[in-house]
C-alpha cells in the first residue's frame, strides 16, 4: 500500500482548512451562484453589486450553480450564529438590503431538493470553482487516495461491482471500457472527456463543470490510472464558455497542486489534462466523430469496429467518459461499491442527472436515483405545470427519441428505451409541453434539427432525414393521406436501421413514437 498520496493529500486539506479558518472565524461567507443559466437573469451583475456593498465583516464567494435554475440569481449568507440563510431571484438593487441585514429569505427551492438524492451535485452551488482547496477540505479527492491504494485491475473491480454505466446516453458499463483499453496494444493510452453535449434540452455538464470542476478531474485521474491512460483531452462544447474558463482554471491549479501532472500525490502516476473546444454540431458528441475532430479530421464518424478502446486517438487505445460518469468515480472509491449500488435499480445502479425545461413551475437540474418515475421528476422534483394549466406531454431524451403523452409519466427512466416506441432516456434531457403545444411542429422540430445537425456522411441519414422534414409537411398541411404516413413512418425504420452514427440510428424516433403514441396527430387538421 503507497500512504505517500494520502500523507500528502493530508497536507494539502490541513493547508487548505488553515486558510478557510482564517476567513471563516472572523467572517461571514456571502455566496453567489453564477451558472450559464444564471447569466441571462443578472448573476454576474448581483455578484458585482454585493461586491460593491459588502462590509468588512463578509466576503464574497462566486459558487457555481445548485441545479435550481428557476431560484436564480441565488445568494446564500453563512452566518456561524444563525446559520445559513437563502435568497432567490435577486436582483443588483436588492444587494445593499441582502448585505445589510434587511432582506427577508424567500426561497422557494426546498420541495426541489427534498425530492433529490444529491451524489455528484452535492457540493455544486457551495464550493468555489476557483479553489481547489475548497474542494479538497470537502474531503475532495479522498476517492482519488483510496483508488492509489489499490492496483489499477482492484480499481476497475470495484466500479463494475458498483454497475457504473457510462451517463452519456450509451450506458455502457464504465469498468468494461476502462479494462478494454488496459489489454489493448499501442504506444500509449489516452483518455477523453466528451463534454460536448450539444444537444437542446441537455445542460446538466455545464453545471458539474461550472460547480464542481475538481470532482470531475478527480474521476478522470481514477479512470486514467486503472484504464492505464497518460493523456487526456477534455473536449468541452465550442459556446460552453463559462464552463471552459471554470475547467482551464481547474486544470491549472490542480497542477500547481500535485492533483494532475507529473507523479500526481507521489504516487508515481502521471496523467496530463489538455482541453479541446468542440468543432461545432451535435454529431461531434458521437464518440468517433470527436475522436476525428480531434486529430483534425471532418467531423464525421468513423466505421465501427474497431472501437475506440483498441483503436481510437492516432489509432491507439482511447476511454472515451462523459463528465458526469467521472463524477460519480469518486464517491464510489470513497463509500465502497456496495453503497453505490444500492441506489437506483437493478442494471441501473446510483444517481441520474436530469436537464428539465419548459412548463414545468420548477425547472433546472436534478439529480435522481435511477429507476424514478418520470411523474416524480416532473410533479415533485420540479412542482408540476404552472398554476391552472395542464401537461401534454413530455419531450424526453433530445432529437434522438421522442414525445411521450403526460397520461404515461409512470414509466421510469433507466438505460435503453423507457417505451419501445423509442423513446429513451439520453443524455437526460426532459421538457415538459403544456396543453397548449403544438406537437406537430414540436415533432417537426427534432426531424429539422437531425436532418441540420447530419455529417452528410451516409446516404440514409444525408438524404433521409430531410425528406422526413417534407412528409411532416405534407401531412400537416392535409396534403398527406394515410399513405403518406405509413412511408414516414418506413422511411424513420429504414434510417434506424441503415445509418452509420447514433445520430441517424436514432433519427427516425421522434416520427416513430410520435405516430405510435399520437395515432390522431396529422389526422382532421
Amino acid at each position: 500500500m503507497n500512504s505517500i498520496p494520502r500523507q500528502q493529500l493530508d497536507y494539502l486539506r490541513s493547508s487548505a482548512w488553515k486558510d478557510f479558518d482564517s476567513y471563516d472565524q472572523n467572517k461571514i461567507r456571502v455566496e453567489v451562484q453564477i451558472g450559464h443559466c444564471s447569466t441571462s437573469v443578472g448573476s454576474d451583475r448581483v455578484a458585482q453589486a454585493i461586491s460593491d456593498s459588502l462590509p468588512d465583516s463578509h466576503y464574497v464567494v462566486v459558487t457555481g450553480c445548485d441545479g435550481a435554475c428557476f431560484d436564480g440569481p441565488q445568494v446564500l449568507i453563512y452566518d456561524p450564529i444563525n446559520g445559513p440563510t437563502r435568497f432567490s431571484k435577486t436582483s443588483s438593487d436588492q444587494a445593499p438590503l441582502i448585505t445589510r441585514g434587511l432582506a427577508a429569505a424567500n426561497s422557494n427551492s426546498s420541495a426541489f431538493f427534498k425530492h433529490q438524492k444529491r451524489v455528484s451535485l452535492d457540493l455544486s452551488g457551495a464550493l468555489d470553482p476557483s479553489n481547489v482547496k475548497d474542494y479538497i477540505r470537502h474531503n475532495g479527492y479522498n476517492g482519488l487516495v483510496t483508488a492509489f491504494e489499490m492496483s489499477p485491475d482492484e480499481v476497475i473491480a470495484e466500479v463494475e461491482a458498483s454497475g457504473l454505466r457510462g451517463r452519456g446516453g450509451a450506458y455502457f458499463p464504465a469498468a468494461l471500457k476502462w479494462r478494454g483499453s488496459r489489454k489493448a496494444s499501442g504506444d500509449i493510452t489516452y483518455l477523453v472527456i466528451n463534454a460536448e453535449e450539444g444537444e437542446p434540452g441537455v445542460f446538466k455538464d455545464r453545471h458539474l463543470m461550472e460547480g464542481v470542476p475538481y470532482r470531475i478531474l478527480e474521476g478522470a485521474v481514477i479512470a486514467g490510472y486503472a484504464s492505464g491512460a497518460s493523456q487526456a483531452f477534455l473536449y468541452i462544447n465550442a459556446e460552453a464558455e463559462l464552463s471552459a474558463q471554470r475547467m482551464e482554471l481547474a486544470v491549472r491549479q490542480s497542477e500547481e497542486n500535485g492533483l494532475l501532472g507529473d507523479n500526481i500525490l507521489g504516487s508515481g502516476y502521471s496523467l496530463r489534462v489538455e482541453i479541446y473546444r468542440g468543432a461545432g454540431g451535435y454529431v461531434c458528441g458521437e464518440e468517433t466523430t470527436l475522436l476525428n475532430t480531434v486529430e483534425g479530421h471532418r467531423r464525421e464518424p468513423r466505421i465501427r469496429p474497431p472501437f475506440p478502446t483498441d483503436s481510437g486517438l492516432w489509432a491507439n487505445p482511447t476511454v472515451i467518459n462523459n463528465p458526469e460518469t467521472l463524477a460519480s468515480i469518486p464517491f464510489i472509491l470513497s463509500n465502497g461499491a456496495s453503497v453505490f449500488n444500492n441506489i437506483g435499480i437493478e442494471n441501473a445502479t446510483g444517481t441520474k442527472l436530469v436537464s428539465v425545461s419548459g412548463a414545468v413551475r420548477n425547472p433546472g437540474v436534478a439529480e435522481v436515483p435511477m429507476g424514478t418515475s418520470l411523474e416524480h421528476i416532473i410533479m415533485a422534483v420540479c412542482g408540476g405545470p404552472p398554476e391552472g394549466s395542464l401537461l401534454r406531454a413530455l419531450a424526453v431524451g433530445g432529437p434522438s427519441s421522442g414525445i411521450l403523452p403526460a397520461d404515461m409519466m409512470e414509466l421510469s427512466i433507466s438505460p435503453g428505451l423507457i417505451h419501445p416506441s423509442g423513446i429513451m432516456l439520453g443524455a437526460g434531457g426532459i421538457i415538459a409541453l403544456g396543453e397548449d403545444a403544438h406537437l406537430v411542429e414540436a415533432v417537426r422540430s427534432l426531424a429539422a434539427y437531425n436532418s441540420a445537425e447530419s455529417c452528410g456522411k451516409c446516404t440514409p441519414c444525408r438524404e433521409g432525414t430531410p425528406r422526413m422534414v417534407d412528409y411532416i409537411d405534407q401531412l400537416a398541411s392535409n396534403f398527406g393521406d394515410g399513405r403518406h404516413s405509413e412511408e414516414l413512418r418506413q422511411l424513420a425504420y429504414t434510417i434506424n436501421q441503415a445509418s452509420l452514427c447514433g445520430l441517424g440510428q436514432a433519427a427516425g424516433n421522434p416520427i416513430i413514437s410520435a405516430l405510435e403514441l399520437f395515432p390522431d396527430l396529422f389526422k382532421n387538421r
